[in-house]
């Protein structure tokens, strides 16, 4: 029965969620703090332009490409076991990176390191669903897990300047080398192993067409929110659906199918990945302008305009940890309902913004509308899993993260692009000038007064795009509210 003791965590669980919160944090610090040391390793390694984008880039591609794989992999052969090998092979590329005498040395080691990570995430939320059968015990247990990646993403910026201020480039990757370690030791003892012993052995085809599928779609809409639209990355989302079509239809003609198609029949479970994957598009999408224009219209320095973001990771530690303590006196549906309703007012703040009017106003809008996604993310999170069957829940958790991977990389790309449109549309004597990267580099080589005159029209174009976008996320999150608010009655939590 929900909720008696017989399913309540012991004090092993609790411990073992602390070492499974450890890995959470290095995923994603790993995301964000290469780019800090991308100075430094450029002067070292001398990298071409294309060999530095996929440096930068190919974490992150095959991290969300092998999250499907490595989820449904977990169901097979134990959620432990796999968490413990991507943990080794996790370290040993992150020494390799360190040492990298090469670009293409670099570029393997963050392959390997994108492959480990994708076992991370579906891995340990996977073993959290084990560990934590009481409903309220394991909503708290998925808010610290949420938690957990934004103070990864908080705190890697200020370590790796830290080791980047005293020590070379390569240091920042050593970072993962005792998170790893204390994994390595503490979780045979803390956590718990879990497989589907009925699972039958793992189809490699659909594996393949899963990792094609995404890698395709995700290559082409990242590419689109750097370049603009054109034909590649247009074919590659197109081959990535088809290659999607080919993957559901197999899993229909399987005895033993590598994704259990009837989980997305639980009215929950695929109303949960839509609210996480359009959560998610909003909060990237938003994040892609914050970041420009605290430094290109602000003026301010990356570390400073990394300090003054810092209130929206607190406001996502803040939102986190107090969606167990709202869960006891208000249903999971009116938490998210709220949650999306306070984002709203986020977003509708951004559509007052000027150049001249933009740090206040950025800084509240950023705590507002992280505090109200937070929760929404949280019971995304938890309703995603909890409503799939305790067997396929590495299956189920990696569905989840890449919903957020998609999400977020849709998110960037297409209002990155009607940012774009509305930056040029603006920019009306100057069409040469496609972006106020651009506009501030070009501002640089002019006669001060020409400089000053194009930088100001820059940055207001710029603004009024950034202001259009947030209205588009303010809408968003309305609709989404009123759609979470009118189909209440199916979005109901289900434990299987």
């Amino acid at each position: 029965m929900k909720g008696s003791n017989s399913l309540k965590a012991t004090k092993k669980e609790w411990f073992g969620l602390a070492v499974i919160a450890l890995p959470c944090m290095l995923y994603s610090m790993d995301l964000t703090v290469l780019n800090l040391a991308v100075p430094k390793l450029t002067a070292d390694l001398n990298p071409s332009g294309t060999q530095l984008l996929w440096i930068v880039d190919i974490y992150g591609f095959l991290l969300a490409g092998f999250l499907i794989t490595m989820g449904t992999l977990g169901d097979h052969i134990g959620r432990r076991k796999l968490l413990l090998i991507g943990a080794v092979a996790f370290g040993l590329a992150s020494v390799l990176a360190a040492f990298s005498s090469s670009a293409e040395i670099l570029i393997l080691a963050r392959a390997i390191l994108g492959i480990a990570g994708a076992t991370l995430a579906p891995s340990t939320l996977s073993l959290i669903s084990n560990m934590f059968r009481d409903e309220k015990e394991r909503t708290t247990a998925i808010a610290v897990w949420i938690t957990s990646f934004s103070l990864g993403g908080a705190v890697g910026p200020v370590i790796g300047g830290i080791m980047l201020e005293h020590y070379w480039w390569g240091s920042v990757f050593l970072i993962a080398i005792p998170i790893m370690v204390l994994l390595l030791i503490a979780g045979p003892a803390l956590l718990p192993e879990f497989k589907n012993s009925n699972a039958g052995k793992t189809d490699l085809v659909s594996a393949l067409l899963s990792l094609a599928m995404v890698l395709a779609i995700i290559y082409g809409v990242k590419n689109i929110s750097v370049e603009g639209f054109s034909w590649l990355p247009l074919l590659s989302i197109v081959l990535g659906l088809l290659l999607g079509v080919l993957f559901i239809r197999r899993q229909h003609y399987l005895k033993n199918p590598f994704i259990d198609l009837r989980m997305f029949r639980v009215p929950v479970f695929s109303s949960s990945l839509i609210i996480y994957l359009l959560s998610t598009f909003i909060l990237f999408g938003m994040f892609f302008f914050i970041a420009q224009f605290l430094q290109l219209v602000l003026n301010l320095s990356p570390l400073a305009a990394g300090l003054w973001m810092l209130p929206s990771f607190a406001g996502f530690i803040v939102g986190s940890m107090a969606t167990p303590i709202l869960s006891k006196r208000f249903s999971p549906v009116n938490i998210v309902f709220t949650g999306l309703l306070i984002a709203a007012v986020g977003f509708g703040l951004l559509t007052q913004l000027r150049p001249d009017n933009g740090l206040v106003l950025v800084v509240t809008a950023l705590g507002i509308f992280s505090l109200g996604i937070a929760p929404v993310f949280t019971l995304a999170t938890d309703m995603v899993v909890g409503s799939a069957p305790p067997e396929q829940a590495g299956a189920a958790a990696s569905l989840s993260e890449t919903s957020s991977e998609l999400g977020g990389a849709l998110g960037i790309a297409i209002l990155g692009s009607i940012g774009a449109l509305i930056f040029k549309k603006n920019m009306t004597h100057m069409s040469e000038i496609d972006t106020l990267g651009a506009a501030v580099t070009e501002a640089g080589v002019l006669a001060p007064d020409r400089g000053t005159s194009l930088l100001n029209t820059a940055q207001v174009a710029f603004t009024q795009g950034m202001k259009t976008v947030s209205a588009i996320c303010l809408a968003i999150s309305i609709v989404l509210a009123a759609l979470v608010y009118i189909f209440r009655k199916k979005i109901t939590v289900h434990v299987a």
